[in-house]
């Protein structure tokens, strides 16, 4: 299967459940595990390590702005500098539970507004990349980005992501919304067929996009991403 499948999760805290990670980890390749400032706590990041080893999954780091009561998906203002000491805070975080299950770290993935500022603004770029070279692991992101661009400039490995429960905008971002509505099954089946196939996705008011697609983005906490993913998997199998 050339094409994998990553999943945002890791993403409930104390008693508040959300996405249902246990389920999911059949049918993913790589986790994006949140590392506490827009979701999760330590037991939380525990738990999702041990079930990522038990199915074979490898583990990124998911962090965010520290943004907890938002979950990540407004914008701030951070310094650049401020900004590197907050992911490296989590990233180490997350790290300190692989390192004791016997795990590496298999990439860095800003969350929500982080990953939709990387993709505009150098300076935040920037930070976002400073910290992937120091633990020394890939960058996911959207391709034909400043992310990408920069990324590439620095010799840090980026790869692509196509998400399969987001509308893309005329200008081929994200819609990025508070929270994940249920998708139709099947026509996100057949979106991301024609984006592995054909490198074309259309955006939300019809408008046809080119676009990458290393790796395919499930979000646990859209309501039905089990149901995707169970799917979605047999799916790339055959391409």
């Amino acid at each position: 299967m050339a094409v994998k499948i990553n999943c945002d999760m890791g993403e409930s805290f104390g008693i508040y459940k959300l996405g249902d990670d246990e389920a999911l980890m059949a049918y993913i390749d790589a986790a994006n595990v949140a590392c506490g400032f827009h979701a999760s706590d330590p037991v939380v990041m525990q738990n999702t390590v041990s079930n990522a080893k038990e199915n074979g999954v490898s583990v990124g780091a998911h962090p965010s702005l520290p943004d907890l009561q938002g979950f990540g998906r407004r914008e701030m203002k951070m310094d650049p500098a401020e900004l590197k000491a907050h992911l490296i805070y989590q990233v180490s975080a997350l790290k300190g539970f692989l390192d004791v299950a016997g795990m590496s770290l298999s990439h860095i993935k800003p969350h929500g507004s982080l990953y939709g500022m990387a993709a505009r603004m150098p300076e935040i770029t920037h930070a976002v990349c400073d910290v992937a070279e120091l633990f020394k692991v890939p960058l996911y992101g959207m391709a034909d980005t400043l992310h990408e661009e920069i990324a590439a400039k620095r010799g840090i490995e980026f790869l692509a992501e196509f998400y399969a429960d987001l509308d893309y905008s005329d200008e081929g971002g994200l819609i990025i919304t508070r929270e994940h509505t249920p998708v139709d099954i099947a026509k996100t089946l057949a979106k991301v067929e024609r984006a592995i196939r054909e490198g074309r996705v259309f955006s939300v008011n019809g408008k046809d996009l080119k676009i990458k697609c290393d790796t395919i983005c499930v979000h646990s906490d859209t309501p039905n991403a089990v149901e995707l993913a169970t799917k979605l998997k047999p799916l790339l199998e055959k391409l």
